[in-house]
């Protein structure tokens, strides 16, 4: 096991790595306010990893409240929000107990939300179990759920007291999901970690692979790279970038999933697409060459993530994009790539350009 720090001060918490760790309940106990924790997961890994977490902590004298979602992004409503709601009022909940997020990046960010609303906020951890949610979502407290005309658009910054990482979940993610994790990774290299992303271009085949040893060298680095840029710039106010430059290929990406319709395509599908339109605008304002963008199409590509968005029309992108979150007065910011390895936030792209990067990533 390796553990990281979130240095948030007295909200600092750690991040704990490992294989094995659903079956340690002395790294929970020491987290929840009182004996007692509700557990919300979905259909889908609720029958895998439930009880090999509750268990040991009933065990450990923790009363144990389950709560099992439907899965899949077109599930990340108000709707489901409340199903949480429901179950914690009809157990009688109170404001000592620790909400258990167990699942990928929608579990969390729903179980997240609740926790931050129910009354007023309780305890939160998050028990990641894709590699998206092991290396992005579950850390950094932003939480949420999705509204017709935007991606997370309704949410509150709600940061866990542990985030427990066991490895040995992946073992059971399918193909895709694997695949969707590893834009997010990818990502760390392209806006701040240029030596972590040659690294991830000789060792691909090996991630495909789920070499186990390659694997826990991407999720530490991955997470301490999210866990540094989190305790500079929590809310993502800076105005030199800050946090705001861990969205590169979100903006795109999140139009694409709103266009589609929510779980048409993965998180880290739609990013990976929106990592490409990222660069070639990169590319079109002399900051990229063409060789560079071809090196993230490559090292997407072999990670078996899509290169080119859906063709929804370049004004349809842009009417979804103009809702984002980082719209300021008015104006949208985009993350974009001065370099590969040095990601800018960057209001004064003009937008036949932006149409242009649009329409020539799209099959």
């Amino acid at each position: 096991m390796r553990t990281l720090n979130v240095a948030l001060g007295e909200r600092a918490y750690p991040i704990h790595i490992g294989p094995g760790l659903l079956g340690r309940p002395d790294l929970v106990v020491g987290a929840l306010a009182t004996p007692r924790a509700a557990i919300v997961s979905n259909e889908v890994v609720a029958p895998l990893y439930l009880e090999k977490l509750a268990a040991p902590l009933r065990a450990a004298g923790v009363r144990i409240t389950a709560i099992v979602l439907p899965d899949g992004e077109s599930h990340k409503n108000w709707e489901t929000l409340n199903r949480i709601f429901d179950v914690l009022l009809a157990e009688r909940c109170d404001r000592g107990t620790t909400v258990i997020a167990l699942g990928g990046g929608v579990v969390g960010d729903l179980a997240g939300f609740a926790a931050a609303s129910y009354q007023r906020g309780v305890p939160f951890i998050q028990v990641p179990t894709t590699l998206l949610a092991l290396v992005d979502s579950s850390v950094g407290g932003k939480t949420g759920i999705n509204h017709p005309r935007g991606k997370n658009m309704v949410g509150a910054f709600w940061q866990p007291k542990l985030v427990l990482a066991d490895t040995d979940t992946l073992a059971t993610l399918p193909a895709r999901e694997l695949s969707a994790g590893l834009a997010e990774v990818i990502k760390y290299g392209l806006i701040r970690d240029l030596p972590f992303l040659a690294w991830l271009e000789e060792n691909m085949t090996r991630l495909m692979a789920r070499d186990a040893e390659a694997l826990a060298y991407a999720i530490e680095r991955s997470c301490a790279n999210k866990a540094e840029v989190v305790a500079a710039d929590e809310r993502e106010t800076a105005k030199d970038g800050g946090r705001a430059l861990l969205n590169l290929g979100h903006t795109f990406g999140h139009a694409i999933e709103t266009g589609l319709g929510y779980g048409e395509w993965l998180h880290g599908e739609a990013v990976a697409a929106g990592t490409v339109m990222a660069a070639e605008l990169s590319r079109r304002l002399g900051w990229l060459s063409e060789a560079d963008v071809a090196r993230v199409r490559e090292l997407l590509a072999r990670a078996g993530l899509p290169v080119s968005g859906p063709k929804l029309g370049a004004e349809r992108y842009l009417d979804f994009m103009g809702h984002d979150k980082k719209v300021v007065a008015g104006r949208l910011r985009l993350v974009l790539l001065r370099q590969i390895g040095a990601a800018i936030t960057y209001a004064d792209a003009p937008p036949d350009d932006v149409r242009a990067a649009i329409e020539s990533c799209c099959a």
